[in-house]
């Protein structure tokens, strides 16, 4: 009897054993692809994390040549910042910048060449170092994403990230043996819904800042170089794995911990979950035996975050600048000219709506839906019609004075409610959605209209890289 309790716990404990991931195996490696999406000095949070991001992984032993790092790199030498050769990620934080890789910078910084790095693809890239994955099915594979989003769309500078894309290539590399274990961590605004449809049986665990139907946060203003630090889902994750023994800590734990932390938004998660038992360690450092994580460190909690909603960093700058300044009245004066221009363009977005629809109780459906975009195809056709036939906000020199990744102030309004509306439409079965496709060429016709919006489209504008 008691030989039989022994082997029946025996077998239990075999299986819940394997009921988990392993860790890494010992011919295994580690391999990570951090990307920031945005450039300019108001998206100064995207780089600091992703520069963060590196330091983390780096100091737990993954060696560069197994990092690839994406970025624009328009920030160490830029003209406004106060610490020349160096970017921080919080209040007094310490130089993050040192030592980053500049695998892909500039105009290198796309979704094509992130696509063929992650397929391991050196002869589709287009600039940069031309360093993609070399992983196979050994290996495990740690990516982060952080910029701005749209349901459905990463940002990049000058182009975007549809969610069929990142799918399709994620099965590939699945088909292709290019990992035996991946993770994403996305910081972005509707990041959730490119996780959305992620399945759970191709061994990739996935994070996202917010669900499919909201934004995500920046944080830790700072005074000195009027911009945002860093994103609050992003320095929750990273910050946890500065104070914790990675090898210790599992993925769940740090996704609890951040989810917690980061209560402006749903962090969600999807895919493979039971991957989520691993170890920290098994992604952000080098899994084997002989390699000791990072030691941790000790870090004050900051006060106050001022945290801000991704779309209305661009405004709550130019609001706090404009407070500084001694004429409180011209500055009050501006804000009004600036809110009367984003009503000005929430009335136009619904009069182009009902004149889609025809109808004034399916405008105001579509304008309050907020359905998980399913309907891909028509959505990336729509986005396209969208940058050709009336602005493509990548490009302010061609058509408009907004660009999307450089976060205007009109972003919000402009470009986050209208990707909305035209997913909405999409998802709408009662309309053809190929029909009134010029109507939403009106929208054009703001440019137009006021100096106002033009003079501060501008003004916010980065400048591009090597200008003075």
């Amino acid at each position: 009897m008691f030989t039989s309790t022994l082997a029946f716990l025996g077998l239990s404990l075999g299986l819940v054993a394997n009921a988990f991931p392993t860790q890494p195996p010992k011919n295994g490696k580690n391999w990570v692809v951090i990307v920031a999406g945005s450039n300019g000095w108001y998206n100064y949070r995207h780089q600091a994390d992703a520069c963060h991001a590196y330091q983390i992984v780096h100091k737990n032993g993954i060696p560069d040549e197994q990092i690839i790092v994406m970025m624009y790199d328009d920030l160490a030498t830029n003209e406004a910042n106060p610490t020349p050769g160096e970017l921080i990620n919080r209040p007094n934080g310490t130089d993050v910048y040192k030592g980053v890789p500049k695998d892909y910078i500039g105009e290198a910084v796309t979704p094509s060449n992130f696509l063929a790095v992650l397929k391991g693809d050196s002869d589709s890239t287009k600039g940069g170092s031309g360093k993609v994955l070399k992983s196979g099915p050994n290996d495990h594979v740690f990516v982060y994403f952080t910029d701005h989003g749209a349901p459905g769309i990463l940002a990049f500078p000058d182009d975007d990230l549809h969610v069929e894309d990142l799918q399709a290539t994620i099965k590939f590399m699945r088909q292709n043996k290019k990992y035996k274990k991946m993770v994403f961590y996305i910081e972005a605004c509707e990041s959730g819904s490119m996780m959305t449809d992620l399945p759970a049986d191709i061994d990739v665990y996935a994070t996202t800042a917010a669900n499919s139907h909201e934004s995500s946060y920046a944080c830790y203003y700072d005074e000195k170089r009027d911009t945002y630090l860093g994103d609050w889902y992003s320095v929750n994750w990273m910050e946890d794995s500065d104070v914790e023994d990675l090898s210790k800590e599992t993925l769940i734990k740090q996704f609890k911990i951040v989810k917690k932390h980061t209560n402006t938004s749903h962090v969600m998660q999807f895919g493979n979950k039971t991957l989520a038992h691993m170890k920290v360690m098994a992604f952000q450092g080098n899994g084997k035996d002989n390699v000791q994580p990072a030691r941790p460190v000790t870090l004050q909690a900051v006060a106050e975050p001022d945290l801000t909603p991704s779309p209305d960093v661009p405004l709550a700058i130019l609001k706090r600048k404009l407070m500084k300044t001694n004429d409180i009245t011209a500055a009050r004066k501006y804000l009004g000219e600036i809110n009367s221009e984003l009503k000005m363009l929430r009335e136009t977005m619904r009069s182009i709506v009902e004149k889609v629809t025809g109808n004034k109780d399916v405008t105001q459906k579509v304008l309050n839906s907020q359905l998980d975009l399913t309907q891909h195809q028509c959505y990336k056709a729509a986005v396209s019609h969208y940058k050709t036939h009336c602005f493509n906000w990548h490009n302010a020199q061609v058509s408009t004075p907004l660009s999307v990744t450089q976060m205007e102030p009109h972003f919000n309004v402009l470009v986050t409610q209208t990707l909305f509306t035209r997913s909405a439409l999409c998802e709408e079965p009662a309309l053809d959605f190929h029909q009134p496709n010029q109507s939403i060429n009106q929208m054009c016709l703001w440019r137009l209209a006021s100096p106002v919006t033009w003079f501060v489209s501008r003004s916010l504008m980065p400048r591009r890289s090597g200008a003075k």
